[in-house]
């Protein structure tokens, strides 16, 4: 049934947002340049490697040693626009109609926290990793990874139909009042060097 409904409403939104979703690919080439969609490896149910997609938001742009600079440094003003409003997520909605998302489920993250969880935080992975959560709902990026991680557990553990459709309400909620965008100081979340505990 959730899978039925992930590709009901992906399909749906994909659809009504088809002219959006174009203009806003074109501003990003314009402002952003090439290529408009940022892909990464990210790990997905049990672990497995699928390809994320989303809307850049940061530039290219290089120190004169030709290394990247900071992401404080390459985000613009419009790169923050689309990341406050989450319209960055969009084409995520393909990856849920491929099959490697959900709508709704524990945050997909690099490869490379894998070995980095305790096995009760592994046990996120025992779920599709979703475009929004249990955790983007209670905090987001501005909650500590451990906070995360346990609120991915318990989704896990009660995951159902009426809990995923109020967290795609809250969702709403959440993206409207902008919560959560960034970890204090950071562009996005920092960056998950193992557990504390």
């Amino acid at each position: 049934m959730k899978r039925i409904l992930d590709i009901v409403l992906a399909s749906l939104a994909l659809l009504l947002l088809a002219v959006p979703l174009l203009v806003l690919a074109v501003m990003v080439r314009i402002k952003l340049g090439s290529p408009v969609i940022f892909r990464q490896t990210r790990a997905g149910r049990h672990g497995r490697p699928f390809e994320l997609v989303k809307f850049r938001t940061m530039t290219d742009a290089r120190g004169p040693d030709g290394e990247l600079l900071s992401d404080h440094e390459r985000i613009t003003p419009f790169g923050w626009m689309l990341r406050r409003t989450s319209l960055d997520e969009l084409p995520e909605l393909w990856c849920v109609l491929k099959g490697d998302m959900s709508l709704v489920g524990p945050r997909p993250l690099p490869m490379a926290y894998l070995p980095l969880y305790s096995p009760e935080q592994a046990r996120r992975h025992d779920v599709l990793p979703g475009i929004t959560g249990w955790a983007q709902v209670n905090g987001r990026n501005a909650l500590s990874w451990e906070d995360k991680f346990r609120l991915d557990v318990w989704y896990v553990d009660h995951e159902s139909r009426w809990l995923d459709i109020r967290i795609l309400w809250l969702t709403v909620r959440t993206v409207l009042q902008r919560d959560g965008i960034s970890a204090a100081g950071e562009v996005s979340a920092t960056v998950f060097t193992g557990s504390q505990h």
